[in-house]
């Protein structure tokens, strides 16, 4: 029967996580010109456009990109069965449809006729079932997408039907098929000469320099895209990128602070809206003193979170304390109150003195310099943290840095990043579990993996709901980090594009965005 277990509570999840409305992040300083869709005339084939990007990527592959910084760009090069749209609902991408059966575990596809990859070749059976084969596992016992590792067969049905069978039911798996379908046995040569079926086609990449994608002429949406070229370039500086932003060498440029869109707000349009990164001082509970509760719990008393919020987002962002975006409202808990918004210096001398450290410590934090959102927040967090007695010094590393010393090796004491979710209550917080490979805050609590593994199995709406809420507290009240904000997404924009749309997930989608008449 289609789309049945579960699939009600699914398609209430992924429309609860829909961007909604501007975060007012630059409502002050740039007047009119903030907005969550640009201000444009009538659209016109053509054209190139730059794009400015903070991070090299950290693969072309993708099946084994990570970064969020690279997801963005991929998007626009593949597609999965289904894909995530603007609404944040699930749209039919290389399936024209799907089937759900009763009990949860058999998800039937039918493919979409026609789909050509960019090389040419028709997207057939055998592409789904290696692609899905090679991203759970099931290929060579190496799963490259973990959400996927719970597949047990992939098997062609005919020439353009997929059955895929799963060892237990989770009402949050259907997301997981927006991974990439990529031409059978072309695996590693992806991460050389990507090919995929999106709307624009892989051309040339320039480490430390970017990407430059063209316009597919056979994407099976018909209209799209209308731009021929995007380059994607890489900018590590913030001053850079304004620079190049005057200078006209950049056309979108979408990591904006509240103080930049002011710089530009006579000049370029300025687009806003919540973003889906939980931004966090992530604690790396592994080193001394964070492996004591009491000094985690007392650097999160420590923290102003309203004066973070108005100095680096304008007043825009949304406040948190546990890992989970506000926006999936039925699984969402307030948990602010917990160590309170404002700066609560007695109590985190006191639990800091209570743990032997009525002197305080040093503790080191580690931003990638790229980011100026992050850099801006350690400033802040810093002198609220000395004012606590804690010395709070600042290590500005490049992104490549952190992403190996900090991300992979987890040798760092405490950083300044984002962690990027999807539409999915589990995404963001299943990293937390004591066992997995992305848990690089190195938190362990067997209540948090007995709650969280409930959470991910459970069934029932209004059951799961609750247990992700437990999750949450856990690992609030265990300060597995010191959660800040959902900041909101600005981005610069050339008064003479427009058609660009915000997304419940990290990805800059190209394939609307045209010059004007």
């Amino acid at each position: 029967m289609k789309k049945r277990i579960g699939v009600l509570l699914i398609m209430a999840l992924l429309t609860m996580a829909a961007l909604g409305g501007c975060a007012g992040g630059t409502e002050d300083s740039s007047g009119d010109n903030s907005s969550t869709e640009s201000q444009a005339g009538n659209p016109v084939y053509g054209g190139s456009i730059v794009v400015g990007i903070q991070q090299d990527v950290d693969s072309l592959d993708p099946h084994k990109a990570t970064a969020a910084g690279t997801k963005e760009i991929l998007f626009n090069i593949f597609e999965g069965l289904v894909k995530p749209d603007e609404n944040g609902d699930l749209m039919k991408a290389l399936a024209s449809d799907y089937t759900i059966s009763e009990d949860g575990l058999v998800y039937t596809f039918t493919l979409r006729q026609g789909v050509k990859f960019h090389n040419g070749n028709v997207v057939t059976a055998e592409d789904v079932k290696y692609s899905l084969d090679r991203a759970s596992g099931l290929l060579d016992g190496t799963p490259l997408i973990s959400s996927l590792s719970v597949l047990t067969s992939v098997d062609i049905l005919d020439e353009k039907t997929v059955q895929v069978t799963v060892g237990s039911a989770n009402t949050e798996l259907i997301y997981s098929f927006v991974a990439a379908i990529i031409p059978a046995g072309s695996g590693e040569e992806e991460s050389g000469t990507p090919i995929g079926t999106g709307p624009f086609s892989f051309v040339s990449y320039k480490p430390q320099e970017g990407i430059v994608i063209a316009k597919n002429p056979d994407y099976w949406q018909q209209g799209l895209p209308y731009l021929d070229e995007v380059n994607f370039k890489i900018v590590n500086s913030p001053d850079t990128a304004l620079l190049e932003l005057k200078g006209g060498s950049i056309q979108i440029y979408p990591y904006l602070t509240d103080s930049q869109a002011g710089e530009l707000k006579d000049s370029f349009q300025i687009l806003s809206a919540p973003s889906d990164v939980v931004q966090a001082l992530f604690l790396n509970n592994a080193s001394e003193p964070l492996n004591d509760v009491r000094i985690r719990q007392a650097i999160c008393y420590a923290l102003d979170l309203n004066m973070v919020n108005e100095y680096v987002a304008g007043g825009g962002a949304t406040l948190v304390s546990s890992a989970m975006l506000p926006t999936l409202h039925s699984y969402y808990v307030d948990l602010t109150d917990t160590y309170g918004s404002s700066a609560n210096i007695e109590k985190a001398q006191e639990l800091m003195a209570d743990a032997g450290y009525p002197d305080g410590f040093d503790l080191e934090i580690t931003v990638p310099s790229n980011y100026e959102y992050h850099m801006q927040t350690a400033e802040v967090v810093a002198e609220q943290l000395k004012a606590a007695g804690i010395n709070a010094t600042i290590n500005p590393v490049e992104w490549s840095s952190w992403l190996s010393d900090c991300y992979t090796d987890r040798n760092y004491q405490s950083t300044i990043s984002g962690i990027t979710s999807d539409m999915t209550p589990g995404y963001l917080t299943n990293r937390f579990q004591t066992d997995s490979k992305k848990n690089f805050v190195n938190f362990a609590s067997a209540a948090y993996d007995e709650a969280y593994q409930a959470a991910a199995a459970a069934l029932d709406p209004a059951e799961k709901a609750e247990l992700y809420k437990q999750v949450q507290k856990i690992l609030c009240d265990e300060a597995g980090s010191a959660f800040i904000q959902v900041p909101p997404i600005t981005i610069a924009m050339d008064p003479k594009l427009g058609g660009y749309k915000f997304y419940p997930v990290y990805v800059q989608d190209m394939s609307t965005v045209y010059y004007t008449e």
